[in-house]
């Protein structure tokens, strides 16, 4: 055991080899800032000194000035408070920045121990993840502005903040196609001037077009020499921009623009700076797929709005054509009710359903036979029981048809009373819909100043005189005086609207 014993290296040798396993540089200093002793790892190679002319000299004589001044500050703390101080620091050596982290530990001696550890490659790994972090955070800007928001320049504005932000680029704007098949610029930021506003470019013209036409990223190192457009225009030129990046905004297939970047230095991208490039080119594609699809829903809701409004007004006048004595009757009241359902607030939107709703009020009576629809003379009880159907028609004939779901009102229970003595279905007060009971008094107002068969027009002050007779009888009491005061002047003036 004796033996074994002998052969262990002195704790002398055993610390020395434990330092030379650590790549930190290791030294003492005395509270004046002597180096009294030293032990040189890999992060040694970034000091401005050879390590054999470290020990008996002043810190800040042979250390980098960085480290040395550091060193010196944290060495006045360690005086006035006994207790282990870190802190960061960086050299430049070459094209490069090395980053370390500093130790100083007091000893019991009075002495302080520092320690240096090169952390560069935390600091790069610490660094790359705060710039992702941004890059998603960006990407999620964007994402937002394209979800939240059906404004295109208002996404593209979003967009190319974060090109140039993230990017680090001066400028950065974006082309698009247009009908003709041509670039134009759509909005732009960083530029001094207006030189590149009014820009029109054919496919293949340019970079941008060759970008376009290519489906490929055109990239100019040094715009001051390449063989562009840009140069024949002296107000681009006071840009001063050097590089050039252009990328085609692709989506689905089809290329919809492009997004160009200047910069008034080189560039020297690296693989992750040019893989976000693409990334953002992607986002600007698609909110520009997302506005050009949106803008053709637009187009086809338009034209299928169209098409119904069209067949609705198409029924309308096949029952004018029907019931010669009742044609411009439709017409008439709807124009009538729109202007008494502004008059009681109702929305745009809603008047949309109302206008509907006005225009097929009668639409049932395509079920009734001519011999009742047409007769010339008075109507027998059976036949009045049958021409008291049309609203149960209307509602069979319309219901099935979702888009006129809430315009079904007024064709349902336009015959409908206050005072619950209507049909179809007997409802009173506001069991009504409003639509129908607004829409009753200009029904009976028109079809009582109207020429019938069966009897002469009321002049507008009997028929005014009767509606106001059926105030809480058969209109509701809180409408009837919005619809006097509808009227023309001439018309109402002089009576009692409560």
């Amino acid at each position: 055991m004796g033996i074994l014993l002998d052969n262990l290296p002195s704790a002398s040798t055993q610390l020395d080899a434990i330092l030379q396993a650590f790549p930190d540089l290791l030294f003492t200093l005395d509270d004046n800032g002597i180096i009294l002793d030293y032990k040189a790892g890999d992060a040694a190679s970034m000091l401005f000194a050879p390590p054999e002319v470290f020990i008996g000299q002043k810190a800040r004589d042979v250390l980098p000035r960085e480290l040395a001044d550091s060193v010196l500050r944290v060495l006045q703390q360690i005086r006035k408070k006994r207790e282990i101080i870190s802190f960061e620091y960086s050299l430049g050596q070459a094209d490069t920045e090395r980053w370390f982290e500093a130790r100083l530990v007091p000893s019991l001696q009075g002495h302080s121990f520092v320690v240096v550890r090169d952390a560069t490659r935390h600091k790069q790994a610490e660094v790359k993840i705060k710039s992702q972090l941004k890059r998603m955070a960006s990407l999620r800007a964007i994402d937002l502005a394209i979800s939240s928001s059906l404004d295109l320049n208002l996404a593209l504005s979003v967009v190319l903040s974060q090109v140039t932000s993230q990017l680090g680029v001066d400028a950065a704007d974006i082309l698009l196609l247009n009908p003709q098949n041509h670039l134009e610029f759509k909005t732009g930021v960083g530029f001094t001037t207006e030189s590149l506003l009014h820009t029109n470019l054919q496919m293949g013209e340019g970079y941008a077009g060759m970008a376009a036409l290519q489906q490929k990223i055109i990239a100019v190192p040094d715009l001051q020499h390449g063989k562009t457009g840009f140069l024949r225009s002296p107000r681009f030129q006071k840009e001063g921009f050097r590089s050039y990046f252009g990328l085609p905004l692709v989506a689905k297939g089809r290329v919809r623009g492009v997004l160009e970047i200047f910069h008034r230095a080189p560039l020297q991208p690296d693989g992750d700076w040019l893989d976000f490039m693409e990334t953002l080119a992607g986002q600007a594609a698609i909110a520009v797929e997302n506005a050009m699809l949106l803008k053709e829903l637009q187009r086809t809701n338009f034209e299928l709005t169209l098409a119904y409004n069209t067949t609705i007004e198409g029924w309308s006048r096949a029952l004018d054509l029907r019931d010669r004595d009742t044609e411009g009757h439709t017409e008439r009241v709807t124009d009538m009710t729109i202007k008494l359902a502004r008059r009681l607030g109702l929305s745009e939107a809603e008047l949309i359903h109302v206008r509907r709703g006005a225009i097929l009020h009668d639409i049932g009576k395509m079920a009734i036979p001519d011999s009742i629809l047409l007769k010339p003379g008075p109507l027998t009880s059976p036949e009045w029981e049958i021409i008291r159907q049309h609203p149960r028609y209307a509602y069979e004939l319309l219901s099935p048809i979702s888009f006129l779901g809430q315009a079904i009102d007024i064709p349902h229970y336009h015959h409908e009373k206050w005072d619950g003595s209507g049909y179809p279905n007997g409802l009173k007060e506001n069991q009504i819909p409003l639509h129908a009971r607004l829409f009753a008094v200009i029904d009976v107002y028109d079809a009582l100043t109207s020429q019938r068969p069966y009897r002469s027009a009321w002049s507008k002050q009997k028929a005014i005189d009767y509606i106001r007779d059926q105030k809480g009888k058969q209109f509701d009491p809180a409408i009837l005086p919005e619809f006097l005061k509808t009227l023309e002047p001439s018309e109402s003036s002089g009576l009692n609207y409560l």
